[in-house]
């Protein structure tokens, strides 16, 4: 008989519930922290348990502060790992039992000065004597319009994440690289954001080394993201300003639809449409052929800002 989400919990490890609580934990601590943020409006909470897929939904949309934002932990189980799930490393992996834990957070903000951030964190295990293991955790902004005092708070931090458990200054760099290499759109020959951190397959280290690192990741994020939010969700803004929010936003919606691992992994599982593509901007353009004013702002977040270099300097 197949095991409910609760019971195989209790099947594994405590050093796995051990990392399922703390999702559980951060997730109320990232909503009650931008909680802080809105006026009157209230995060929405869905909670969707089924035989093979638990799931808790926080989402907001027409804030104050955020025009749609959705914080999303899941638990899966299944009995066979469908082959679109694996990278080219761990195809052996397919149609092996498993358990995936996660949680992800997408925050599109409603003022064009502030960023767009996503925060996502994970464990994988296949279900069998000697499992196979890995922990995965990513932090990335997008900004709209850039300003060096919050790339470079956002990049510190990230650093710290890793600083604070041990990692030194060239794995930093390694998951610093990854990041920007993964959010890159090979169609549009630019990067999505800033980028932060892209730690995947994490197992090169001791179970509770690579559980203190995600868990870091987690525990960092909101002191990246709070303090550029709260200094810039105040800035005036015109109508051009929306108007270039709304076109930027087009390269959030393809990069996810064509290139996210984890969209595409949602999807494969059959997991409810709307938990995975909550991470679409609820408004978003496609001029044709838009070009900046040269010298403008809005030119030097693609010459400038969206150029991947050194933050820590």
């Amino acid at each position: 008989m197949q095991k409910t989400p609760d019971a195989l919990r209790a099947h594994c490890a405590p050093r796995v519930a051990a990392f399922d609580q703390f999702l559980r934990k951060t997730q109320q601590s990232w909503a009650s922290s931008l909680q802080t943020l809105e006026s009157g409006t209230q995060w929405q909470v869905e909670h969707r348990p089924l035989a093979h897929h638990d799931s808790v939904i926080y989402h907001i949309q027409d804030g104050h502060f955020l025009e749609k934002a959705g914080i999303n932990y899941s638990f899966v189980t299944g009995e066979s790992l469908p082959a679109p799930a694996t990278q080219t490393n761990w195809a052996h992996l397919a149609n092996q039992p498993f358990l995936a834990m996660g949680l992800s957070t997408i925050l599109h903000p409603k003022n064009p000065f502030v960023p767009t951030a996503h925060c996502n964190l994970r464990y994988f295990q296949t279900l069998c004597d000697q499992p196979t293991w890995w922990f995965a955790g990513v932090m990335d902004l997008t900004p709209f319009y850039g300003f060096d005092a919050d790339c470079a708070h956002w990049h510190q931090t990230c650093f710290r994440a890793c600083s604070e458990v041990g990692i030194d200054r060239d794995t930093y760099d390694g998951f610093k690289k990854a990041c920007d290499q993964y959010y890159y759109l090979p169609h549009r020959k630019e990067h999505r954001g800033i980028g932060g951190l892209w730690i995947e397959h994490y197992h090169q280290a001791p179970f509770s080394d690579c559980k203190n690192l995600i868990e870091s990741v987690g525990k960092q994020f909101m002191t990246a993201y709070l303090p550029i939010a709260q200094r810039r969700q105040s800035t005036p803004y015109s109508d051009a300003h929306r108007e270039f929010q709304l076109f930027r936003r087009n390269r959030y919606v393809e990069f996810n639809l064509l290139y996210d691992r984890g969209t595409k992994f949602g999807l494969s599982m059959g997991s409810r449409s709307e938990s995975i593509l909550i991470s679409m901007p609820p408004q978003v353009s496609w001029p044709y052929d838009w070009q900046p004013v040269p010298g403008s702002a809005e030119a030097r977040l693609h010459d400038v800002y969206l150029q991947p270099r050194d933050w820590l300097s």
